[in-house]
């Protein structure tokens, strides 16, 4: 798989923007198929930040979710405002 297909679109729901205030925390729709070291290393290409760590869930709807918790050098809010979430 391409990994510069693995990020789909921003989650922007109430509860995912509260986390970029308190936990520094992105949460990114991905592809079914990556795996973490591919959305690490194609969000840290995409947007020159450094990842802390990487959750990822599988939704009810069959999507998966991937909670991007940043290093403590670099924000969140930042990289919203890239996105055009705030």
């Amino acid at each position: 798989m391409n990994s510069l297909n693995s990020l789909v679109y921003p989650l922007s729901t109430e509860k995912a923007l509260n986390m970029i205030d308190r936990n520094n925390t992105i949460c990114y729709i991905v592809d079914f198929r990556s795996n973490k070291a591919e959305i690490k290393r194609e969000f840290e290409e995409t947007f020159g930040v450094k990842i802390a760590s990487i959750n990822t869930e599988i939704t009810m709807k069959n999507t998966k979710r991937a909670y991007i918790r940043l290093k403590p050098e670099f924000k969140a809010a930042d990289v919203a405002r890239k996105l055009k979430l705030v």
